[in-house]
C-alpha cells in the first residue's frame, strides 16, 4: 500500500531490547498529513536501525510511504500499526502493470481529478422485457 503526504512531526527514536530474545530494537514514528480535501493524520513506524537509516524524512517534507497494515490482539484489545517499509522523496507514481483488471482502482495524484469513468452499458427496460416476456408472467424477472 502507498500513501502521499506531508510529514508534519517525526517522534523522538524509541529503542529497547526484545524481552524474548535479548535483540536491540528501534522504531521510529512520523506523522503524515495526507494532501487532500480533507486531510488526515497518520502515524507511520519505520522498525529496525537499517529501515531507518535507508529512509531518512524530516519535517515539512512531501514522501511517498509504501507501508504494510497489522493489527494485533493483546488482553481482548486490537491495536493495529502502520509499519513503513520504503520512504520516498516527493510524489511517486506507482505504474500500473498493462493487464490490470477492469475496474481496479488508478493511482491518482492529490489535486488531480481523476477521470471521468464510463458505465458500461445496461440493456434498457424494453430489451429486458421483452427477453423475458417468453414466461406470460407479464414480469421482466
Amino acid at each position: 500500500m502507498e500513501i502521499v503526504g506531508k510529514v508534519i512531526q517525526v517522534l523522538p527514536l524509541q529503542q529497547g531490547v526484545s524481552a524474548r530474545t535479548n535483540n536491540p530494537w528501534s522504531i521510529k514514528t512520523f506523522i503524515l498529513e495526507t494532501q487532500e480535501n480533507y486531510p488526515r493524520k497518520v502515524a507511520i513506524e519505520i522498525f529496525g536501525d537499517q529501515r531507518i537509516a535507508d529512509n531518512p524524512c524530516d519535517v515539512d517534507q512531501v514522501v511517498t510511504v509504501s507501508f504494510d497494515l497489522e493489527s494485533r490482539e493483546f488482553n481482548g484489545r486490537w491495536y493495529t500499526s502502520v509499519r513503513a517499509w520504503k520512504v520516498q522523496q516527493g510524489v511517486v507514481i506507482s505504474q500500473q502493470p498493462a493487464t490490470a483488471p477492469v475496474g481496479a482502482p488508478q493511482p491518482v495524484m492529490p489535486g488531480v481529478q481523476p477521470a471521468a469513468q464510463v458505465a458500461p452499458a445496461t440493456p434498457t427496460f424494453d430489451s429486458v422485457a421483452a427477453n423475458s416476456m417468453d414466461d406470460n408472467s407479464g414480469l421482466p424477472f
